[in-house]
């Protein structure tokens, strides 16, 4: 059986390398768990995820905390506001399929951009909270 974490990593990934604005805007399907370099920018990668235990009486359950970074050089932050915006409806209370898994819930919980200290990057960020129960 797939760890409930990558089977929720998967479906998020194959979800935004479907979805054409978002390919558009990255110029290509730039979404990476472990980034190669030299990168082009923009891009996304995948962050932080947490794992909480969210069984219930009658059923066991996992509580994710993912975090998506938005990586771009343009001037200003519009840019990554888009990307974001294009994320978070690609996949708020969206009923992404898992393996192994049943997602119960996807919500967007916060995004923010700010301009990394390297003076050049306009960095942004998305956190997921997710509900999902073993097959």
């Amino acid at each position: 059986m797939l760890p409930s974490t990558v089977a929720l990593q998967q479906a998020i990934f194959t979800k935004l390398t479907s979805e054409a604005a978002l390919t558009a805007l990255l110029g290509g399907p730039r979404i990476y768990d472990d980034t190669p370099q030299p990168q082009a920018f923009p891009y996304i990668t995948f962050g932080q995820s947490t794992l909480r235990d969210a069984s219930a009486s009658v059923a066991p359950g996992d509580e994710h905390m993912v975090t998506l970074h938005v990586w771009s050089r343009t001037h200003g932050r519009r840019q990554t506001q888009s990307i974001i915006d294009i994320l978070r409806v690609a996949l708020h209370d969206q009923p992404l399929v898992l393996a192994d898994h049943h997602l119960v819930n996807l919500q967007h919980e916060y995004s923010d951009c700010r301009r990394d200290p390297d003076g050049e990057t306009i960095h942004g960020t998305i956190r997921l909270r997710a509900v999902t129960e073993p097959i």
